[in-house]
């Protein structure tokens, strides 16, 4: 029995990733102390952060940073502003993060912070005057070659400019400690578009493989996407400038179901209503779309070919996975960090395992490593004091998912454990998996963490 608190997020990310290497560890059974120790985080920071509010009034929240694992180099993970977040929540986050970094090819290690600070409803002076709070302790964990954060859920331009600001201001230096930056000061091309474009440069190679008819140039291939957050919204627009038609979105509130299609615009619109804390639910009243409130899109769509999860952890559980199964679906990637419950991947990877026409699941670690990539070229392109033009940070990460799909393809062919001769396609969350943790272990074990 355990004397440590329950952490269900965190323990659902690490029971996944054993089940995972089960047939690896038993073939490489020297691995299994690298699997006991990578699991323990390698610094967990929590401290207070108060603030004034417009009333003048002190308000208090918990910052936190889990600094994981820094065997591949610098800790590199987002700060997540949203009232669900606790301990557990960014432990799964960071030990996710460790293993997708490492699938990117970048020098980076894993990390994850945040609060359970919620920025909806506040005024900018308000969020400014968090920022600086928060910033006024983490300060001292951060830096370029130390740790480097990101946004995330609700910390996006604004927070990062704040947050970048104070730590300017307290450390009388302009570094790249942060990603995610405007353009005029030290950030990136594409790297507002990066996690939604990279999830789909990265299942066009899964649709090329396992369901070429259903390829994303044609208006009759139907994508089914939650969120409508950065993620959803640039999945959206790629999903749309390459032809193919995109059926839902959706909020914490409910989902809003396109009967022919969203158009550029549309999307366009919801990112302006996100920008001001507005919610899809305003939008109900649209011709030509339908709302569904307190619902998530996978039941409500009687035929939908690819799912791209895009809002957060454990949005699709194994009634709305089996729904998918039903409605054709063939391609599920996630642009959402473990946005499939345990009950849901189970359903979607006896589905794989069906037969050559059965759906394929890709795990966000994978997927939606695009995001994290981009960080990694603007944190290359401030150590040179350079900007890549956007047709260089684009290649770039074509290059860095496509080489990621290749490393879970082959990963998953010789780990998965299973008999694939009968044209079975191969266990992409076993080969992320795998294939992640083999690069960290190694590094691991060569700086003297385990042996």
């Amino acid at each position: 029995m355990s004397n440590l608190p329950r952490e269900p997020e965190f323990e659902q990310a690490l029971n996944e990733l054993t089940t995972s290497l089960e047939p690896f560890l038993a073939a490489n059974p020297e691995y299994k102390k690298a699997l006991d120790i990578v699991q323990v985080p390698e610094r967990v920071l929590q401290f207070r952060v108060v603030w004034e509010d417009d009333q003048g009034l002190p308000q208090v929240n918990r910052g936190f940073r889990v600094q994981y694992n820094s065997a591949l180099g610098p800790y590199k993970g987002g700060l997540r502003l949203h009232p669900s977040v606790n301990l557990s929540i960014l432990k799964f986050l960071g030990f996710e993060q460790t293993f997708k970094n490492a699938l990117t090819g970048l020098n980076m290690g894993g990390g994850k912070g945040g609060s359970d600070f919620d920025p909806k409803g506040k005024s900018d002076s308000e969020i400014r005057r968090f920022c600086n709070a928060f910033m006024l302790e983490l300060y001292r964990h951060i830096g370029k070659d130390t740790d480097v954060p990101a946004g995330d859920i609700g910390t996006g331009a604004r927070e990062i400019g704040f947050l970048f600001g104070a730590y300017k201001k307290l450390r009388n230096e302009f570094t790249g400690m942060l990603t995610g930056k405007g353009l005029n000061w030290g950030g990136s091309f594409i790297r507002p578009e990066a996690t939604g474009y990279g999830v789909i440069y990265y299942v066009e190679h899964m649709i090329a493989r396992a369901c070429p008819e259903y390829s994303l140039d044609k208006p009759s291939t139907l994508v089914a996407i939650s969120g409508s957050g950065n993620v959803a919204q640039f999945t959206a627009l790629k999903v749309i400038e390459l032809g193919a038609t995109v059926l839902s979105l959706s909020d914490s509130k409910g989902s809003l179901i396109a009967e022919k299609g969203y158009t550029k615009e549309f999307v366009q619109e919801i990112a302006t209503l996100k920008l001001k804390g507005g919610s899809l639910e305003s939008l109900a009243d649209t011709p030509g779309y339908k709302y569904y409130p307190g619902a998530r899109p996978w039941t409500l769509l009687p035929e939908v070919h690819i799912a791209l999860p895009g809002a957060t952890q454990n949005e699709v559980s194994k009634e709305e996975a089996e729904a998918l199964v039903a409605a054709g679906a063939r391609i599920v990637a996630e642009g959402s960090n473990m946005g499939s419950t345990e009950e849901a991947v189970a359903v979607f990877e006896a589905a794989r395992k069906s037969g050559p026409k059965g759906l394929w699941y890709a795990p966000g670690k994978a997927s939606n490593c695009g995001g994290v990539a981009v960080s990694g070229l603007e944190m290359a392109q401030n150590s040179q004091r350079l900007a890549w033009s956007t047709a260089e940070v684009d290649s770039k990460l074509k290059g860095i998912m496509t080489e990621c799909y290749q490393i879970c393809e082959a990963a998953g062919s010789k780990w998965s454990g299973e008999d694939l001769t009968t044209g079975t396609l191969p266990s992409l969350l076993s080969g992320a998996n795998v294939a992640g943790f083999i690069k960290v272990a190694d590094a691991m074990r060569e700086q003297g963490d385990w042996w």
